[in-house]
């Protein structure tokens, strides 16, 4: 599909349960009826970028801050193995308190329990990505959000573009499995943007896509602004299974939060992935990236059953594997 082709799919309403049922189908054909579990651990809130949209933003002076320390969060990979996870997901926000060598002990440690180790640790250097791929990380998540530079500098402000778009091409240099990933619904974003951003994620041919719609938190300078449409978002994963039908597709937080059976919906218009939260106690809370996340009072055992169950409603079932992606030539 060209960006024209994909502009009509994604302003066509009427015929969304036909797109939502190929791209089923596609989900299918490629990648089959597994749905991956990844353990997430989200194990700092503080970040040094100002990000427009984002909960934890440095400016956000209403927010406890936390940092789980090395010990406990190995602790709670452990626990997290015992549930079954096989693959650990470990996202912050860009706190440098985490240093190359600090992160390095901690991925080396959790190697030991043979999960595959996802970092969404935000932009760093060559050196400590290469340093990190060495001791044992396999995947790393950082999402573009947009292409259009003008609104990505508007809503990121003293960040680069170019720079974030440099690290994604140093991460597949090194030989990661690759995900990124977009927002939807952002102020000033235009359909012809997201068809945009869909082509750019072809291109870079990730191995993962995680597409979730905008949520205005109220202590963002964007609280007042329209949120994104969950079935906008929901046609945009859908075309990008099409596009990349081999990828892995989350069915995103964020789709639950807008909908009460918003991940079920996406694993039936294409995703193949969920991410439950693993991340014990009050940490859970504090990690407000947008508000009315979901599951913030159950625990890590909860989670997991919770969506095995929902898994299972749909007649899907849930992989015993890394997950890893498989391309298909």
């Amino acid at each position: 599909m060209n960006g024209e082709e994909i502009l009509k799919l994604l302003e066509d309403e009427k015929n969304e349960a036909e797109l939502f049922r190929q791209a089923d189908l596609v989900r299918k054909q490629y990648v089959g009826d597994e749905v991956h579990l990844r353990g997430l651990i989200e194990f700092s809130n503080i970040c040094r970028n100002n990000c427009m949209y984002c909960g934890i933003r440095k400016d956000n002076k209403k927010l406890s801050r936390f940092r789980i320390e090395p010990d406990e969060l190995v602790k709670t990979v452990q626990k997290a193995v015992n549930l079954g996870f096989r693959t650990i997901v470990m996202q912050s926000g860009e706190d440098m308190y985490y240093t190359r060598d600090k992160l390095c002990r901690i991925i080396a440690a959790i190697k030991k329990f043979d999960v595959a180790v996802t970092l969404s640790v935000g932009e760093r250097t060559f050196a400590d990505y290469k340093a990190f791929r060495e001791v044992g990380a396999d995947r790393y998540l950082m999402r573009i959000e947009t292409t259009d530079k003008d609104l990505y500098h508007r809503l990121n402000p003293k960040m680069s573009w170019d720079y974030r778009y440099e690290c994604l091409l140093m991460l597949k240099e090194l030989g990661y499995e690759l995900g990124s990933g977009i927002m939807v619904g952002l102020p000033g974003q235009s359909l012809k943007s997201i068809a945009e951003d869909l082509l750019f994620l072809k291109r870079l041919d990730v191995d993962m896509a995680g597409i979730g719609p905008f949520i205005p938190h109220q202590e963002t300078p964007l609280a007042n602004s329209c949120g994104g449409s969950l079935h906008l978002a929901l046609r945009t994963m859908a075309i990008m299974r099409l596009l990349l039908p081999d990828i892995n597709i989350p069915a995103t937080t964020a789709m639950e939060s807008l909908h009460p059976k918003g991940r079920i919906l996406a694993l039936q218009s294409g995703a193949n992935v969920v991410m439950p939260n693993i991340t014990e106690g009050e940490y859970r809370r504090l990690y407000q990236l947008y508000p009315g996340k979901i599951c913030i009072n159950e625990t890590p055992v909860q989670c997991r059953s919770c969506i095995g169950l929902k898994i299972m409603s749909i007649g899907r079932k849930i992989g015993m594997g890394y997950g890893s992606r498989k391309k298909v030539l």
